[in-house]
């Protein structure tokens, strides 16, 4: 079964039917998601940490709406919580030891490292994602 792993841009985007990325995000939920769709814990305290930022969102939410929109999408049967796999830790080092990796993508090399030790597709709006080799990515692209 495939496992789609969203960034946490993906689900900001989704939840902000204002986000400047609300429609691509929008048309990957009803047309190119996986049969599952999945939050790790970083994706998780992303989105609830970010939707509860001002600025961040049009309207930066309380920390009750906040869960309330992560247990909604966690109540869909299409949408899990995957715990750390096994493996993790040893793609995360791989991802990280001994390349050029810039210190503000620790937390991407750590979403990166999740999906490929959960064989799982990494959905971002972020193309830098793209410097993980080996990594089934998908690139989402802001409408024009």
């Amino acid at each position: 079964m495939a496992i789609d792993l969203l960034d946490i841009n993906v689900w900001l985007a989704l939840i902000d039917e204002n986000h400047l990325h609300h429609a691509p995000a929008s048309a990957y939920w009803h047309q190119r998601k996986a049969d599952r769709v999945a939050f790790c814990r970083v994706s998780m305290l992303g989105l609830l940490r970010l939707s509860t930022q001002p600025r961040v969102l049009s309207r930066a939410l309380t920390h009750d709406e906040a869960w309330a929109i992560y247990r909604r999408y966690l109540a869909l049967p299409a949408v899990s919580f995957l715990a750390e796999p096994i493996k993790l830790e040893q793609h995360f080092a791989a991802l990280t030891l001994s390349t050029d990796l810039p210190s503000r993508m620790w937390t991407d090399a750590y979403l990166a490292a999740f999906a490929l030790a959960s064989k799982s597709r990494l959905v971002s709006f972020d193309g830098d994602f793209m410097r993980f080799a080996g990594l089934d990515f998908l690139h989402l692209k802001p409408m024009p």
